[in-house]
């Protein structure tokens, strides 16, 4: 569905992506991982057109991305929901919603889409009318990812969606991940979370400086030595646990 190959992307001088290979099959839940400057949210910015990559190859369903902007990816289907939310705070809950429906034309399928949204996040049904200042950061979550799922994505690329959360509404979060996996979106996703990533994803790869420096199924991550020292082991204080 989406294949990355030699894809390197420049913050000015400062080389971000050094020849990144990437590759999501449809249908398939996948996890980047990595330490804080890895280069993660750098390759879904690169992927939805928000950045340009310097040289390489970004495929999706047989068409070359990097000669296409932003709204072009978009109307392919490919929908990124961003670190830090980034919600319209002084919008209404179902006002943030529509936000996510620019470009739609078809109203019944619309209502129909964000009865689906409620479904998966109730509280967002009874704080339609709020302002999105008013709600906690998982309900902000929940919205951001509820915006971006009206957009009807077939490839959902989900930026550090547990970042700053409680235990509780993370797994509510990775909950709502597995089923939307389920229901035949395909997910790339970021996460810091090491853990909770590899029980959700079925395939991952590992950033390091701009660079791919291990990659295979969740499973065989999950039990190399290597990555359990890493990522998996409890560490006071850090947020790759």
């Amino acid at each position: 569905m989406l294949s990355l190959h030699g894809v390197h992307t420049h913050y000015g001088h400062v080389e971000a992506l050094a020849g990144i290979d990437v590759t999501v099959e449809e249908g398939k839940l996948v996890a980047l991982l990595g330490a804080n400057g890895a280069g993660k949210s750098t390759t879904l910015m690169t992927i939805s057109g928000i950045l340009r990559p310097s040289s390489g190859s970004i495929v999706y369903d047989g068409k070359e991305l990097t000669r296409l902007d932003a709204r072009q990816i978009v109307e392919l289907g490919i929908v990124q929901c961003p670190e830090g939310r980034r919600i319209f705070a002084g919008l209404s809950v179902l006002e943030n919603l529509r936000m996510g429906a620019v470009g739609r034309r078809d109203r019944r399928v619309l209502r129909s889409t964000f009865d689906e949204v409620f479904d998966l996040f109730p509280i967002l049904a009874e704080r339609r009318n709020q302002s999105g200042s008013t709600l906690s950061g998982g309900e902000q979550q929940m919205l951001a990812i509820g915006r971006a799922l009206v957009a009807q994505p077939r490839l959902l690329m989900l930026d550090e969606p547990s970042l700053g959360l409680a235990p509780i509404i993370v797994s509510a979060i990775f909950g709502v991940i597995e089923r939307l996996n389920g229901n035949g979106v395909t997910i790339l996703l970021v996460e810091q979370n090491a853990r909770q990533a590899l029980a959700v994803a079925d395939e991952c790869y590992i950033l390091e400086t701009g660079k791919v420096v291990l990659k295979g199924s969740s499973e065989s991550l999950r039990t190399n030595p290597e990555v359990e020292r890493i990522y998996l082991s409890e560490v006071p204080g850090s947020d790759i646990t």
